[in-house]
């Protein structure tokens, strides 16, 4: 595996990232100008930089945190995304967080990219050292696995709950390769540390498969699994064939409370699978469910609701489900989350439906990206 380099300023409490530079050291004049001005760097909006010392391991790490835009709403909590690699991926979880919660597919959530602090740490060492649960003879510094482990779970998680407002029952852990590796040791380890597990190109293959005698163990002494786990490969990076043999594993434990998705990722490398594999990954664990409620539940919320003497729409009942009929004359299908919360997938569009204390139905209110508006029911 090799390393991409990138080089990270930190100002204040605001990240700010440079594009590495494939044919020159930096030093070059970049305006152009004969370096009477300097290039701006670019800064990645809404973020800001915290350093944690674990006394556990003997290590300062820096945390990049991201807040929901609703954060200042003092009444709410909110999961929080725990980042593998932040020094690498926080800059992509970023972008894809903020497509995927556009388009509906994401709660509002705190993002925590882990890296180690300082300019000159050596990160494929530091990485090599926290994210392996055994010490190879050949690998020096391996096998910290356990020890950073119990500085997440005993210092880190602590210090992210004391400052910020955390659903400390929702919590997801995201890692590839070596993260990965390290992810699925703290699936079998701290399970319920995580309510969900995203993870691609995982070593699997550490130490002759290490992996495997986890799951024995887990599996010896729990038939539960509770958690939601999603794991991908890319095709053309090889260690398919142990990826499969986890999978194979993992299904025919029949483990209680598991929801495990899989993929392989076509015509994608090792690093490039994490793009994707993020994306559908978050889509996976974060799925809302789709009921299938009792027709005579569906009659209730039919007719048509009114914003404006002008602007009205229809919910109509359709094949044992309900469409919205929009002033557009178009038709949307709706997926019932509940009884009276409906929402529409691939869309930032939810509906919940207002009853009076009869339980009539006397209206809807609308929630997109850009706000939410009530409509009242017509008789």
């Amino acid at each position: 595996m090799t390393t991409l380099h990138r080089l990270l300023i930190v100002a204040g409490t605001t990240l700010f990232f440079a594009a590495p530079s494939l044919t020159s050291t930096g030093s070059e004049d970049a305006a152009g100008d004969g370096g009477k001005t300097s290039a701006r760097q670019v800064e990645l909006p809404g973020t800001q930089l915290l350093t944690v010392h674990s006394s556990i391991v003997g290590q300062d790490y820096d945390l990049y945190i991201s807040l929901p835009r609703n954060y200042n709403d003092s009444t709410r909590r909110f999961p929080v995304l725990y980042l593998l690699d932040g020094q690498y991926d926080f800059s992509l979880l970023n972008g894809i967080y903020g497509d995927l919660y556009y388009d509906g597919f994401l709660p509002e959530l705190i993002t925590v990219g882990i890296t180690w602090s300082g300019h000159h740490s050596n990160v494929d060492s530091l990485r090599m050292r926290d994210f392996t649960p055994t010490s190879l003879k050949q690998i020096p510094y391996t096998g910290n696995a356990p020890a950073f482990l119990a500085c997440i779970k005993g210092e880190l998680i602590p210090y992210i709950d004391a400052k910020f407002r955390t659903d400390k029952m929702d919590r997801t852990l995201m890692g590839s390769s070596l993260g990965g590796l390290f992810t699925l040791y703290t699936m079998f380890h701290e399970t319920e540390l995580f309510t969900r597990y995203v993870l691609t190109s995982p070593s699997i293959g550490w130490d002759n498969g290490v992996t495997y005698s986890y799951e024995e163990s887990y599996h010896a002494k729990h038939a539960r699994l509770p958690i939601k786990l999603f794991m991908a490969v890319s095709a053309l990076e090889g260690g398919g064939n142990m990826f499969g043999k986890l999978v194979d594993l993992l299904k025919s434990r029949n483990y209680q409370g598991l929801q495990l998705d899989t993929r392989v990722l076509e015509g994608m490398g090792h690093a490039g699978s994490k793009p994707e594999g993020y994306t559908r990954g978050l889509q996976s664990v974060f799925a809302r469910p789709s009921k299938i409620l009792d027709p005579s539940k569906l009659d209730a919320l039919v007719g048509k609701f009114r914003m404006n003497p002008q602007v009205a729409v229809s919910i109509k009942k359709e094949n044992n489900h309900l469409v919205l009929l929009a002033p557009d004359s178009s038709t949307i299908e709706l997926q019932a989350e509940s009884e009276n919360d409906f929402y529409v997938r691939g869309v930032y569009l939810y509906l919940k439906f207002q009853r009076n204390n009869a339980g009539a139905v006397t209206g809807l209110h609308v929630d997109q990206f850009e706000g939410g508006v009530d409509l009242i029911k017509e008789e």
